[in-house]
């Protein structure tokens, strides 16, 4: 697969996530690809298909007994629906849940200039299916599954709505004193950190085009960041405090800050140097990077274990071998490899939810033909949670998901 398509399809994936979609996961690709030249085109797949959503990362442990609640979807372990891409059924694993999933298009306007649209999949909670819808810019629901926090179409937005996930209306809107085009729940879900630019991130303009090399032609995102800062917000009561983030270089057209596994800190990646992250408190302040999290790469959604002794790593396969890593969270040292190509979302201390691929066809254009897995340390085996996705950047094609705790 050579450049090209791998933008193409960088483009296609661009979501939300993981953690998540951010609109810059082209510009991603392109960096990570510098940093990779010698990868397989498999690592260039894990790569790829990493989407900075942030997936929640709240124990719900009392020592190694779950003490999970039967929240909105029930206490059963594992729900999967192994014949269903997207899912059209409710989808989870241990503490988390298929939260919400999305795809992305690019549309052109008349003039050459264009922008990225976003459809969504969010869970239902009264029906347990997820429910299409088109109506939002941006969407990210919060743990415990009741409640979404959403951005109207025209970006930077000006206020937060709280959309209640059972009847699908909006009970409350947040006005914000800049305007936002991110948002993510703290892992308690009882703030959030809206990320505040100038334009619109999602933005494209033709002055930027991408040729694909098949004598097709996009409009690209903006080549200079024209993010503004951060607000914290206080879910119950509305109250946000805006903080203004000047140092963007080196960052995409959309960088989002989330928050860090504690909640005390807001975060974004840095496309190189030696420190991957830009760290602040919740004052605005910069702050040091975690210990546990030194080790930790911003294109890896899973992140820190429940426990924070571990992290997610990056693609380790070598010749066709398909695997990912799990290390060390202070020592970034590999403890253990998994059968899988990008790891997700932890299901628990000791397994993960995974896009994985086929065996047969984990090659060339077969590579981004995969499907979530739930994968475990120390095990080869893999339990399939949904069917594989299809090559389309339609909907409901190469669909990129957000789990969040249950």
């Amino acid at each position: 697969m050579n450049l090209d398509e791998v933008i193409k399809d960088a483009l296609h994936e661009q979501a939300a996530a993981v953690v998540p979609a951010p609109a810059d996961l082209a510009d991603r690709v392109l960096a990570a690809r510098r940093r990779r030249r010698t990868r397989t085109v498999a690592a260039g797949a894990a790569t790829v298909t990493a989407v900075v959503l942030g997936a929640v990362l709240v124990p719900r442990y009392a020592g190694d007994q779950d003490v999970r609640p039967a929240g909105v979807i029930g206490s059963e372990d594992v729900i999967a629906h192994p014949d269903q891409s997207p899912p059209k059924d409710a989808i989870a694993a241990g503490r988390v849940a298929l939260a919400s999933f999305s795809t992305i298009r690019q549309v052109v306007f008349d003039n050459g200039d264009g922008r990225l649209s976003r459809t969504y999949g969010v869970l239902d909670p009264t029906t347990k299916t997820y429910r299409k819808t088109t109506r939002w810019s941006w969407l990210t629901v919060a743990p415990g599954l009741r409640t979404a926090a959403v951005l109207e179409k025209d970006l930077p937005a000006e206020r937060i709505g709280l959309l209640d996930l059972a009847t699908n209306k909006v009970k409350r809107w947040i006005p914000l004193a800049q305007g936002a085009a991110g948002l993510q729940f703290s892992p308690d879900g009882s703030k959030l950190v809206a990320t505040t630019y100038a334009k619109n991130p999602d933005a494209l303009y033709k002055r930027n085009v991408v040729d694909y090399g098949d004598g097709k032609t996009m409009p690209g995102p903006d080549m200079d960041s024209s993010r503004t800062g951060f607000a914290v917000v206080d879910v119950a009561t509305g109250h946000s405090d805006w903080h203004k983030v000047t140092d963007n270089e080196d960052t995409n057209s959309r960088q989002d800050f989330s928050f860090n596994p504690t909640g005390r800190l807001v975060h974004a990646g840095v496309m190189t140097g030696g420190v991957p992250e830009q760290y602040f408190d919740l004052k605005g302040r910069k702050a040091p990077v975690p210990p546990e999290e030194r080790h930790a790469q911003w294109y890896v959604q899973a992140g820190i274990s429940p426990s924070g002794k571990l992290v997610a790593g990056d693609f380790a396969g070598r010749g066709k071998e398909i695997a990912v890593a799990v290390n060390d969270a202070r020592t970034g040292k590999q403890v253990a490899k998994l059968p899988a190509q990008q790891l997700l979302a932890w299901a628990d201390d000791k397994r993960l939810i995974a896009w994985g691929c086929d065996p047969k066809k984990c090659a060339g254009k077969g590579e981004f033909r995969n499907q979530l897995l739930l994968v475990t340390l120390g095990s080869r085996e893999v339990v399939p949670l949904s069917d594989f996705r299809k090559a389309s950047a339609e909907y409901p094609g190469r669909w990129i998901p957000e789990f969040t705790t249950r």
